[in-house]
């Protein structure tokens, strides 16, 4: 039996797992991607089982099981693009072998890793049940049909516009669950829902229109214009922008409310598309095996840069608030040389550490 000392000082440790599940749970979703396509992922005994989904979510799954397939697309997703975006990053989206934290313990913490992950993550599930919806794959959705009438610049609004209302909505529910479900008195929750949004906006500021000519000989007397989300890819980049200009935030009591504002005074609050993060970001560059991180050791880097081994990525504006700007190092580590014996010689930097 435990001693009373010997509890309270288990306590703290209790709480601090405790919490740090709890952050890591809002991804878990993420591990569908795991799952082999012939798997049901809908129904009531499918979604109870389906070990990465919050208690809310698997509720979400049984209400409306036909999304759920656009719920796993948009883990794949979420996978693909992270790695695109940081191939040459000293984090680049690495997962781990094996279970449902996807990324590793570097999403329980507040960084901007975690915020570019959650950004990610909800604008991915608005885009994959959105083309569910124009494919007629759902049947409770379909085309966004509120997209009528003559448009400013005289074209007809017809066709089948992308219903990003319903994607929009959808991931609202289903990706912001846990954190809604934790209450939004901590910093942690705030910051997650935050990035969310931003994630999701980084669609609807990026719609597009197409349009179809209409007369004779291709004379285009009519237009017929409809909306069409960006390229996923298109939305990786602009978040990625987001990433590099992330703010540092802090949880401050405004009277009987909570949110958060910079860490530096001098900075402006972010805007709704803008990505926080509360914490500083770990060294990527060294093998971390506890917290799922890989290292950079055997990597390739960029030797042409200032300093051998070193890729810098010039970030204009810092914040993108701040003015000045700010250099992001991307690769810190130094770098040997192998060539090639064959006629064309190709010399090829590695990472050391």
């Amino acid at each position: 039996m435990p001693t009373v000392s010997a509890v309270n000082l288990s306590a703290p440790l209790l709480l601090l797992l405790l919490w740090a599940t709890h952050c890591s749970m809002a991804t878990n979703w993420l591990s569908l991607a795991r799952l082999p396509r012939s798997r049901p992922v809908s129904g009531s005994g499918p979604c109870a089982r389906l070990r990465g989904l919050t208690a809310g979510q698997v509720g979400v799954c049984r209400a409306r099981g036909e999304v759920m397939e656009s719920v796993r697309k948009a883990a794949e997703m979420v996978i693909e693009e992270c790695q695109h975006q940081f191939r040459n990053r000293r984090w680049n989206c690495s997962t781990t072998p094996r279970g449902i934290n996807v990324f590793g313990r570097v999403m329980n913490q507040g960084t901007r890793e975690a915020a570019f992950v959650h950004a990610l993550s909800s604008a991915a599930v608005a885009v994959a049940v959105t083309r569910a919806c124009t494919r007629g794959e759902l049947e409770r959705c379909g085309c966004d049909r509120k997209v009528r009438g003559v448009s400013p610049e005289g074209f007809q609004w017809s066709g089948c516009s992308d219903n990003l209302s319903y994607g929009v909505a959808f991931s609202q529910t289903f990706v912001d669950e846990p954190e809604r479900a934790k209450g939004l008195s901590a910093g942690r929750p705030l910051m997650n829902l935050h990035n969310n949004e931003a994630g999701r906006k980084a669609i609807l500021h990026n719609m597009q229109v197409e349009c179809k000519c209409h007369g004779v000989s291709g004379s285009c007397e009519l237009r017929t214009c409809w909306k069409v989300m960006p390229p996923f890819r298109r939305v990786g980049v602009v978040l990625k922008e987001r990433f590099d200009g992330a703010t540092e935030v802090r949880l401050t009591r405004i009277g009987s409310r909570t949110a958060l504002l910079p860490r530096d005074p001098q900075v402006k609050p972010p805007a709704a598309r803008d990505l926080l993060y509360l914490a500083p970001s770990p060294d990527f560059c060294h093998l971390d095996p506890d917290n799922g991180i890989p290292g950079t050791a055997g990597r390739r880097c960029n030797g042409e840069s200032g300093s051998p081994g070193v890729l810098w990525t010039r970030v204009p504006g810092g914040s993108g608030r701040g003015g000045a700007a700010l250099l992001l190092q991307v690769l810190l580590v130094p770098a040997r040389s192998a060539a090639s014996s064959a006629k064309n010689t190709v010399t090829i930097h590695t990472c050391r550490v």
